[in-house]
Parts: C-alpha cells; structure tokens; sequence
C-alpha cells in the first residue's frame, strides 16, 4: 500500500510541474480585502486621501502587446455601477502600478492614457459609497490585450472604453476589495 501512494504522490508532482498552467494573476501590497481612507475619494462627500493602490500583474499571456486597468462598483446606486478609474495603453513590458500612478503623471508609465471616470476626472477616483449604504466591491481588472493601443484618448468614456477592451482581451485578472462608510 505504501508503495502505490507513493506512486500516486509522484505522479500527481510530476503531472502538476509538467502540466500546471501559470495563471494570469493581479496582485497588490496595498490592498488585502478592505479599501481604506488612503484609497478613498476626496470630494463628494469623502475625505480620504484618494490614492490609487499599488497594482502588480504577472503571466501575461503570449502574443500580450498591451495592458489596461479598470475599477468598477457595481453597487453603486446608479443602475449602471460606476468607473473609479480607466487606464489603457500601458505598454507590454510593463507589470506594475505604483502607489498614488493614478493621480500623479510622473508615476503612471510613459504612454498609458488616464480617460474620465464617472465622477467626471481624468485618473483615479477612489471608493466613495454612500454613507449607510452598506459594503460595496470594488473590482479592480487588468486586461491583457492582443494590440498595442487601443484607439480610444483622454476623453472617452468608460462604457466605450470597455467595450473596445472586451473586442481585444486575451485575458483578464481582478481582485476585489470591500469599501462602506
């Protein structure tokens, strides 16, 4: 009996090394479950700090010649959710968005476009839900995409955004965090 499981557990190693698949995955050290006054929006009613978090992706899939960020409330009280934050033409060889990126022009990397969230500016716009309302989720999505731009500027809105992002993804990776004031 010992020597089938052992038989078992290295033939699940070896079937797991030689076929797992390394996953198109988001990660950030600012975030874990909970958005926090450092990410809040400032206006609005909302005092926070504003602070777009820092944001980490990794195995992008092959023939990835872009990338793009969303963060979106589908539980905003608008019967359409709302864009916190539209960021796309951010170049192939880039992996990571630093702390505050979304609201500093010398963080955000070199050719990727800011366009207009829901509450009317360009950058990010952190939580913002209405007090009482309860948690809302904010998902945050990084999309890796089969053509260098994507044709959109500055001032496109977001529903015209995603819907040229959903025509060129090749994957997507999100994380959620959780926000109530």
């Amino acid at each position: 009996m010992k020597k089938v499981n052992l038989i078992l557990v290295i033939s699940l190693i070896f079937t797991t090394t030689i076929f797992g698949q390394k996953t198109f995955t988001l990660t950030s050290k600012d975030l874990g479950g909970e958005a926090s006054k450092i990410q809040e929006f400032n206006g609005f009613g909302c005092s926070g700090e504003n602070q777009s978090p820092q944001l980490l992706w990794k195995n992008a899939p092959e023939g990835t010649k872009s990338f793009a960020i969303t963060m979106y409330d589908p539980d905003a009280p608008t019967g359409s959710g709302f864009w916190h934050w539209v960021v796309f033409d951010i170049s192939a060889n880039v992996n990571e968005l630093v702390t505050n990126a979304g609201n500093k022009s010398n963080l955000i990397p070199k050719g990727a476009v800011q366009s207009i969230t829901d509450y009317g500016i360009k950058g990010f716009g952190g939580p913002c839900p209405p007090v009482g309302h309860g948690f809302h989720q904010y998902i945050i999505t990084v999309y890796a995409l089969k053509i260098d731009k994507l044709g959109t500027d500055e001032n496109t809105n977001p529903a015209v955004v995603g819907f040229n992002l959903w025509n060129q993804t090749l994957a997507k990776a999100s994380i959620v965090a959780y926000y109530k004031r």
